[in-house]
């Protein structure tokens, strides 16, 4: 029986497992520091109210437990890990590997050279910080309600940092709520302003022009303000100061525009890029360990060409797969091809019942048909989670 132990309960962790929970020979340990897998792809309708929490976070014992046996979670924190010993160390204790695989993601990069970022902003790669932005804007929206004295004087304005895919799904979905709540409070709803700050001169850069065009057309409906070639030179507890010495007041901020791998790839000892990503083999090993993989928003991933892949729900999940069979094949002493893969389509979420989308290159959809497919995609996904945690409780009841 080969030991597998996968550090990680992201997206690529999860369909690793789900792959390998395939092979009766082979016992799989997931362990996270989080009892949770956070579904950050839903992130932006939790942000805005629209999502509850039970529609963002599945617990991860349950779902272990509905392999029925080979697939066991262990809740804690791995510190480092052993390369000679083949062992990982977590909560005071060693865990030993045939085979392991590291999914541990990535987290929000508040660029250190932005003074005031990180204390003045939230984040939506962490669930708690997604949860404290929530309340803030919950927040905001009962005093309008109640009307209590002070609220209602001058503009409030929400700034979101980052207009890419992450910023524009946030954007748009705040948007999207605040007009239907001028229902509840009136015309106050219109003094809080949506902003869409990127020192790129587009939002969404490196995706299509259909997309781009649509999403910015989209968001000037809802009322954005998109800021684009506005470079932030720091921030304070009122102001947004730009490099052309412009300033914006706000209210709150949420920060979209960058990620930094974990910190686990601070203990590995192996060639990284920028943002802290192992940069591994064309096998998505880490370099030099034949029996060690990198997956998912930790490990810079390119394409067979060279070109780098986004770091998206999607390419994770493919490298998941990709290792899965890999360490399959290493055990059925089976060689192995280099990974390979491309995006095969992407859907921004715009608010409501509406979305954009590209497919193969070819196929573009936008408005309730693109929504009708995100949410098609979605509800498969989660439906698999929740099918697997039945079964889980099933097996716990008996």
């Amino acid at each position: 029986m080969k030991k597998v132990l996968v550090i990680g309960g992201g997206y690529g962790g999860l369909r690793a497992i789900e792959t390998l929970s395939e092979y009766k020979d082979v016992a799989v340990t997931l362990i996270d520091k989080n009892p949770y897998h956070y579904l950050q792809t839903e992130a932006y309708g939790y942000i805005a109210g629209r999502f509850d929490i039970h529609d963002v976070a599945i617990d991860l014992k349950s779902w272990c437990e509905g392999f029925k046996g080979n697939v066991k979670f262990i809740h804690g924190e791995a510190t480092s890990i052993n390369f000679e010993e083949k062992s990982v160390h977590l909560n005071g204790t060693d865990l030993f590997y045939d085979y392991l695989i590291i999914a541990t993601g990535a987290k929000t990069h508040f660029f250190s050279f932005i003074e005031g970022l990180r204390e003045n902003s939230y984040g939506v790669k962490n669930l708690q910080r997604a949860h404290n932005f929530r309340i803030e804007f919950e927040n905001l929206i009962y005093k309008k309600l109640q009307n209590d004295e002070g609220s209602n004087e001058g503009e409030l304005n929400i700034a979101i940092g980052g207009a890419g895919l992450s910023g524009v799904e946030v954007a748009a979905e705040m948007a999207y709520v605040l007009d239907n709540y001028s229902k509840t409070i009136g015309d106050t709803a219109k003094e809080i302003h949506i902003y869409l700050i990127d020192a790129s001169e587009t939002i969404l850069p490196g995706m299509g022009q259909y997309s781009i065009e649509n999403t910015r057309k989209r968001l000037e409906e809802l009322g954005v303000k998109i800021l684009t070639g506005a470079f932030i030179n720091n921030v304070d507890t009122s102001y947004i100061h730009f490099k052309n010495g412009e300033k914006l007041p706000y209210n709150f901020m949420i920060f979209t525009g960058g990620i930094k791998a974990s910190a686990l790839n601070d203990t590995i000892e192996s060639e990284k890029n920028g943002i802290n990503q192992l940069i591994t083999t064309p096998g998505l090993n880490v370099q030099g360990q034949k029996d060690v993989f990198a997956i998912g928003d930790c490990v810079e991933i390119k394409d067979a060409k060279g070109n780098a892949l986004p770091p998206t729900a999607q390419i994770a999940e493919k490298s998941a797969e990709y290792v899965a069979k890999t360490i399959r094949h290493k055990i059925d002493g089976v060689k192995s091809q280099a990974f390979d893969a491309d995006v095969q389509g992407i859907f921004i979420a715009l608010g409501g019942k509406y979305a954009v989308g590209e497919m193969f290159k070819y196929i573009k959809v936008k408005g309730y048909v693109a929504y009708l497919l995100k949410k098609a995609i979605t509800h498969v996904y989660y439906l698999g989670l929740r099918l697997r945690i039945n079964t889980g409780f099933k097996n716990r009841i008996r």
